[in-house]
């Protein structure tokens, strides 16, 4: 009967250990390591950012939901009032266009969120990229 093989799983792996056991002429392999822990690095805090980000996004559209309903209820407290029917007409209007203009500054201001968001995470990781091309750069220099 053949013995049974011990297998570990891959996330068990001590990737270093493995890595530095090939040992290529020429090719930094603590560098190379250290490069792509900076990439992660880079990717958690971006994705850190954009987490951020929504999680503003999300608190800023239940706020302004809860004052929208709040103002709902106002709005339809005024229009059950006693008063002449063009007077309930004109304000309806006005109301209309003043939840309206409140709408487009809300759209407004959640898309500035999302877009600073946006430009933070990204900034993070062109950053991360400018810095990798540098070490490629300079690792190619080392080899002239």
């Amino acid at each position: 009967m053949a013995a049974k093989q011990d297998f570990k799983p891959f996330w068990d792996v001590d990737v270093t250990k493995f890595v530095g056991d090939f040992k290529v002429p020429g090719i930094d392999v603590d560098a190379m390591l250290a490069a792509q822990q900076k990439n992660l690095q880079a990717v958690t805090e971006a994705n850190k950012l954009a987490i951020e980000g929504l999680q503003a996004v999300a608190k800023r559209q239940a706020e302004v939901l809860k004052q929208s309903m709040e103002e709902m209820a106002s709005t339809m407290q005024h229009m059950m009032a006693n008063g002449a029917p063009q007077d309930k007409m004109a304000r309806q209007a006005e109301l209309a266009k003043e939840g309206f203009e409140k709408v487009l500054a809300n759209m407004k201001e959640v898309s500035e969120m999302v877009a600073k968001s946006n430009t933070e995470a990204a900034e993070v990781l062109s950053k991360r990229i400018s810095e990798q091309l540098e070490e490629i750069k300079e690792t190619a220099t080392k080899f002239k």
